[in-house]
């Protein structure tokens, strides 16, 4: 069993509080039971995301929009959960939607899981984000450094020659500095120093 499922599945069923319903989500292999679970109303919130999520990681793009308003949920784990299965959709709309969450100023605070799905889809739209995002949050003050760090490294990762200039600038970040470092050293021709 994949572990993000384990540990989800572990999640929900405490949300669920033995419910009979979980039960037989958590097991059934019927998708189309599973996508009624997303369109049906009054569906509790633990049984929408245990349906997406299961969707998700079957390649059933009927869980697309249930997944990303997962990765913009205010609950870290839920977030985690959503990136982890949009990952394995398969779905061409996923980076855009990620690219336009981690994006989002009025929720930078849920961008973190955006930003480091877009790192692993490693999508035409990925490193523009993650340029944007991360000028963002050069700003001085900026609460939201683990989202900053998060675009760092998902940049080194990526090698993309485009995130030179961000990533000289949050050289000069000392919470940034050395995760810059590193990725600049992971960009082809760059060899750890600004320039």
């Amino acid at each position: 069993m994949d572990e993000e499922l384990r540990s989800l599945t572990d999640r929900l069923r405490q949300e669920a509080r033995g419910a009979a319903e979980f039960e037989r989500l958590a097991a059934t292999g019927d998708h189309d039971e599973l996508a009624a679970v997303l369109t049906a109303p009054g569906q509790p919130l633990w049984a929408r995301e245990l349906a997406a999520f299961r969707l998700g990681l079957a390649g059933d793009r009927r869980a697309f929009e249930s997944l990303v308003l997962f990765l913009n949920h205010r609950d870290p784990q839920r977030c985690a959960s959503a990136a982890h299965a949009l990952a394995r959709l398969g779905d061409p709309r996923t980076a855009r939607a990620a690219a336009a969450l981690a994006t989002n100023e009025l929720r930078v605070a849920y961008a973190l899981h955006p930003v480091r799905l877009l790192a692993e889809l490693r999508a035409p739209e990925s490193v523009p984000a993650l340029i944007t995002t991360l000028q963002r949050r050069l700003r001085p003050h900026d609460p939201y450094r683990r989202v900053a760090l998060a675009c760092v490294e998902g940049l080194g990762a990526l090698g993309d020659t485009r995130a030179r200039p961000v990533l000289n600038e949050a050289l000069a970040h000392p919470a940034l500095a050395e995760a810059a470092v590193h990725a600049l050293a992971r960009i082809p021709g760059q060899r750890g120093k600004p320039g």
